[in-house]
């Protein structure tokens, strides 16, 4: 196997999937009650406390009734493509995201050349897949931050140079009313809008990545690495799963370590349902074929399904909970060394 480019191992099927008898039994029962159960509490929080929802209620979308801005689903325009300190230029983010973009695309492509279109029947390719996607839409986006960002220096240059043309020529209380009004105008300008639809994908595709790259990787490299490595005789780890499972975890704690993206606790109810999402299309699948399982926990043939699938759905707080005390780590750092010159 030492050598081979394509992927050197997967389970092997241990019983019919497709038949009545695999699904009518207590542990399917079990399993799907804390599916379910999983999918409901999630769809609640999203209901509650997602800006998105909520914001169609305002009559302004510029985010300035009272309390707005302490809401936990509240994202603003600018804080999808601006870097977390205010002297970075957003081309440094714009580099950042498009590299990522560019490297992880060419590696979903060729690992999905040598290996097929079977790569994507795994939890890890649909992740590293979405990871691919955030980086393609925040290139986007950044490249129009980049375009706001400079018309929002030149047009302050230009209020600038007209003040102090103008100057000479008005009375003590003339300039002091034009320097009010260029105050004005700059204040409506600096006025945060309320982030739009694909900026609030954008950061949904964020938060959902936090937690399903954390849990891909601490299964694959703390779960299945030491369990093929102690039950499948000459198990060589490729290229690609090294790839796969490595890469994502970096490129998006750098996007992190850059941004100024928000990161509210209740949007672990959006990795809830994308892990949800993915069971649900495994079973379907399996109740219409018999095929093998991608990941052997997930075969509720197994006596103790009920207990894996129970322990892999708690998994989901302490990988959520990680990145969390990540994002906190930096705003920590920031206002500790560069307390004057970040974004809060």
């Amino acid at each position: 196997m030492k050598g081979t480019i394509r992927a050197s191992w997967h389970p092997e099927m241990t019983t019919e999937t497709a038949t009545s008898s695999y699904w009518l039994n207590w542990r399917v029962l079990l399993c799907s009650i804390w599916l379910l159960g999983s999918m409901i509490i999630a769809s609640f929080l999203v209901s509650k406390y997602e800006g998105i929802n909520r914001r169609s209620s305002r009559n302004d979308r510029l985010g300035r009734e009272t309390g707005a801005e302490n809401e936990p689903g509240i994202l603003h325009e600018d804080e999808i493509w601006r870097p977390c300190l205010k002297g970075m230029h957003p081309l440094w983010l714009l580099g950042f995201r498009v590299v990522s973009f560019l490297v992880l695309l060419f590696l979903l492509i060729i690992n999905a050349i040598f290996d097929g279109g079977s790569i994507f029947y795994y939890y890890t390719q649909w992740t590293f897949t979405l990871v691919t996607v955030y980086f393609g839409l925040g290139s986007v986006l950044s490249t129009y931050g980049c375009y706001v960002h400079r018309n929002k220096v030149v047009g302050d240059r230009a209020d600038i140079e007209m003040v102090d043309a103008g100057q000479g020529n008005l009375t003590n209380g003339e300039a002091l009313t034009a320097a009010k009004d260029s105050s004005s105008r700059n204040q409506q300008f600096q006025d945060r809008q309320i982030a739009g639809f694909w900026g609030y994908i954008f950061q949904i595709i964020f938060q959902i990545n936090a937690g399903a790259v954390m849990l891909t990787d601490c299964v694959f490299w703390f779960m299945i690495v030491p369990f093929l490595e102690t039950t499948t005789r000459n198990y060589d780890l490729n290229f690609f799963m090294v790839n796969m499972h490595s890469v994502n975890i970096i490129f998006l704690l750098g996007d992190a370590a850059l941004n100024s993206l928000r990161f509210p606790w209740f949007r672990i109810a959006y990795f809830i349902l994308w892990t949800s999402f993915y069971v649900v299309f495994q079973w379907i699948l399996h109740a219409c074929i018999s095929i093998w399982w991608p990941y052997p926990f997930l075969d509720l043939s197994a006596s103790l399904a009920p207990l894996w699938y129970s322990a892999v759905a708690t998994m989901h707080f302490p990988c959520y909970g990680v990145f969390v005390l990540v994002v906190k780590m930096k705003y920590f750092v920031l206002s500790r060394y560069f307390p004057e010159s970040y974004y809060q």
